[in-house]
């Protein structure tokens, strides 16, 4: 839906950069989406683009930088099985991230070609619809904890993103990664 790619991105293109540290404000991610919900502002998405895929090393820990605002989180140690997936977004600095094992068969299908060099291969999302609310300016900058244990920080035009059979697994998407990787199937109501 090309349209809502166009509508998230102008979002985006009006939110203010702020630092980490400017994240002081600890918030209840649970508590802020479900607030969202209760005023219609959530929407549903699904993640689409291509990714690039390899196995994680056992022990190794990604740390996930999005170009032009540098950390956003670290993962913890690899496990056995575990797989490091690459966004394919020229925007962000392509950054990569840490998927368990027993989550990534239900999030990526493939592979959908050979590997490389470097050992990626392209997988496809499953597409599972998700719940998000984007961060208004309003809102401003704020910290929450992720699921996997690290501190997040969101920023105005980011999305919140939720699995609707688990309102635990609730965790930011950067609004540029945001407008990339996923498809809006019903956008929130703006207010």
């Amino acid at each position: 839906m090309l349209s809502n790619r166009f509508w998230v991105a102008g979002l985006i293109a009006l939110a203010p950069v702020f630092s980490s540290a400017s994240a002081g404000r600890q918030m209840d991610v649970i508590a802020y989406f479900a607030k969202a919900r209760s005023e219609d502002r959530d929407g549903l998405a699904r993640k689409t683009k291509i990714v690039d895929v390899r196995a994680a090393q056992p022990g190794e820990v990604v740390t996930t930088i999005i170009k032009g605002e540098g950390k956003e989180t670290q993962s913890k140690p690899a496990k056995p099985g575990d797989q490091v997936v690459r966004n394919r977004c020229a925007e962000t600095g392509n950054e990569e991230y840490l998927v368990a094992a027993n989550k990534f068969a239900s999030r990526y299908e493939g592979p959908i070609g050979s590997a490389n060099n470097d050992g990626w291969q392209s997988y496809r999302p499953r597409g599972r619809e998700m719940r998000f609310t984007l961060v208004r300016e309003r809102d401003g900058s704020f910290s929450f904890q992720a699921p996997w244990g690290e501190q997040m920080v969101a920023r105005p035009g980011d999305a919140i993103v939720q699995d609707p059979m688990n309102e635990k697994d609730t965790y930011r998407v950067q609004g540029a990664a945001f407008a990339c990787t996923y498809e809006i199937i019903k956008a929130p109501k703006q207010s």
